[in-house]
């Protein structure tokens, strides 16, 4: 299997950092103890790693069942890969997270859509992603948002191919 060189690049530099970690156990701060006597601090590290591993396939294993990613051999080496669920999860929080900064001009940004009956799960995904973003239900399909967040709207429309329902306005005045 052929594999992205994006993927491939990732691959090397996790090989490469985790060869870095255990060379770097041997020139690490120590405590006095740690220095003198040799043998508890490489099994403090032993265990410390065998902690972080464990929790770490704990969370992968939790992933996997949720659905968020998918496991793949990859060159003699698993790969994970993030699913359509995955990425949606991601956007969910990096929308949550982000720090929304007010347009500059006062204006605010509008979204109409018309999205039709037969595509209605897609339209509660749409109208959750608005909710994440700022924006506030004037109507069911009308939403306004005095935050700059125009680049992460129009990342929703493409990615959930709305772009045929969904009209985008900067409008100056609003009453609500």
């Amino acid at each position: 299997m052929r594999i992205p060189i994006t993927d491939q690049f990732l691959l090397n530099l996790y090989n490469f950092i985790e060869k870095l970690d255990k060379t770097f156990d041997l020139f690490a701060p120590r405590t006095m103890k740690e220095a003198f006597y040799p043998d508890i601090y490489k099994l403090r590290k032993k265990y410390a790693r065998k902690r972080t591993k464990k929790q770490f396939t704990k969370l992968i294993y939790y992933l996997k069942n949720k659905g968020y990613i998918k496991i793949k051999n990859l060159e003699e080496k698993q790969g994970v890969i993030l699913t359509k669920r995955g990425v949606e999860k991601v956007l969910k929080i990096q929308f949550r997270t982000m720090k929304k900064r007010g347009r500059p001009d006062g204006k605010w940004q509008m979204v109409i859509f018309d999205i039709p009956e037969r595509k209605r799960d897609l339209r509660d995904i749409f109208r959750e992603n608005l909710q994440l973003l700022g924006y506030r239900m004037l109507q069911q399909s009308v939403w306004v948002c005095p935050f700059d967040v125009l680049k992460e709207t129009e990342g929703v429309i493409r990615q959930y191919e709305l772009d045929d329902y969904i009209r985008l306005f900067l409008i100056e005045e609003l009453e609500i």
